[in-house]
């Protein structure tokens, strides 16, 4: 709560917060929108694939061409990690395998780095933060996006003397989504191919988010960061609204949904036979806590809080999240506190790859969204079990034997490049964890 002042602090010492920008897509042009609205904040260095592109980005959220002439534009991810031309890096691609390079630069360099990417960060998080540790490097998730607001806001249970059950967030899900492809993603968003291309919209990407890959990362993420368990096989999205999740998100032994207490869950927005959910979370997060006492029991009826039968579960939900326009937070929290917004701290999840439809030998698998695979989370330990192959390794690669629909992907059915950055991190992160536990 002392970010303002910290920054006007900068702003007297004439040292303003120097942030590099990797990646000038949505989540990147929402985070340039609200720079001209902060001052001490300022973007040095853009790197996009086209620079075109991202000049045109910067004037399209409102821009004049005297902040753009400031700024300086290039090609390079690496160009944006320089600690003599920033302060901090946000990595916005939404690649893997650019992520986990562009997170290796800005740790070697020394400089904060804010993983917006969250495909990186569950493909090789755990490694990834281990190393910024060993350096000094703060390494954060995004303020805005829903990871970063889910671990705030366990951290603000667990502070304040509460046992967290579940924490997650809302979605809109049906069990038919896990099947559907981007030819077929516009009318589950209720637009036609046609507005969503004017509008510029990725089927592929908006895909993502339907067939519950999204969601599989995001919970992936939030369980890293939070020390919580995960679904042995998936999540299972139970139709929720804000008022029932005391009583649905808790342990069977409680009445509730989940295995057991102190896990990690998506609620849908619909019901099974597709009616809205009352009061639904679709756009927000949540986190269930249990009274310790019954002093603090009575305390929630006392001021109000809406809890299960028993008095002693609640919840805390927000309802929205703006992702890059409150972005700022952790650029500036990194730099000015030396303090993340959200950390990877162990590898609890991980995303496998699983077959939308039968798949045959020779078939090339097309990754996140697309018309092959969708993402599923399920326990660390079972990815290592089963050699599952990784959501975010997942794209490009050739199967080399049949997988029935529903089936997930093993690392053994592709050929994977070993001399790709990201397989070598990945396969690094796993020797390591069958280092600690003892496995072959």
């Amino acid at each position: 709560m002392n970010l303002t002042h910290l920054l006007a602090a900068r702003i007297d010492g004439g040292k303003p917060v120097r942030a590099g920008l990797i990646g000038a897509g949505k989540f990147g042009s929402m985070f340039l929108s609200q720079m001209p609205t902060i001052p001490g904040l300022d973007v040095a260095v853009i790197a996009d694939l086209d620079p075109e592109r991202a000049r045109a980005a910067c004037r399209s959220v409102g821009w004049d061409e005297g902040r753009i002439a400031a700024t300086r534009f290039v090609a390079s991810g690496r160009d944006a990690c320089d600690p003599g031309a920033v302060d901090v890096v946000v990595e916005a691609t939404g690649n893997p395998a650019a992520g986990i390079a562009h997170a290796l630069a800005a740790i070697e360099a020394g400089t904060p780095i804010v993983m917006v990417n969250v495909e990186a960060d569950v493909l090789a998080g755990p490694l990834l933060a281990r190393k910024a540790r060993d350096r000094g490097v703060v390494y954060s998730m995004a303020y805005g996006d829903q990871p970063a607001l889910i671990a705030e806001q366990v951290d603000w249970a667990r502070a304040s003397g509460f046992e967290v059950v579940a924490a997650g967030k809302g979605t809109k899900y049906l069990p038919a989504y896990h099947t559907v492809t981007p030819d077929g993603v516009w009318q589950h968003y209720g637009l036609s191919p046609e507005e969503a291309k004017k509008a510029g919209m990725n089927p592929q990407m908006f895909n993502s988010f339907l067939d519950g890959t999204k969601s599989a990362l995001e919970m992936a993420a939030v369980a890293n960061a939070c020390g919580l368990r995960v679904p042995e096989d998936g999540l299972s999205f139970p139709p929720c609204g804000v008022d029932d999740l005391p009583n649905v998100l808790k342990g069977r032994a409680a009445g509730g949904q989940l295995a057991e207490d102190g896990m990690v869950e998506v609620v849908s927005s619909l019901e099974r036979d597709g009616r809205p959910v009352y009061r639904d979370l679709r756009w927000g997060v949540y986190v269930v806590f249990k009274a310790p006492n019954d002093y603090a029991a009575a305390c929630f009826k006392q001021y109000g809080m809406t809890t299960d039968r028993s008095g002693r579960y609640a919840a805390l939900y927000r309802p929205y999240h703006l992702i890059g326009l409150e972005l700022s937070v952790s650029v500036l929290n990194a730099v000015l506190n030396r303090q993340p917004t959200g950390a990877t701290r162990a590898w609890r999840g991980d995303v496998a790859a699983v077959a939308k439809r039968d798949l045959k030998a020779g078939e090339t698998l097309d990754g996140e969204g697309g018309f092959t695979v969708y993402g599923k989370l399920i326990p660390a330990e079972r990815s290592l079990r089963e050699n599952a192959l990784p959501i975010g390794l997942a794209h490009g690669v050739r199967l080399n034997r049949d997988i029935a629909a529903g089936g997930i992907v093993t690392a053994a059915a592709v050929s994977l490049d070993e001399s790709v950055p990201a397989v070598r991190v990945r396969h690094e992160m796993e020797a390591e964890a069958r280092t600690a536990d003892g496995t072959p």
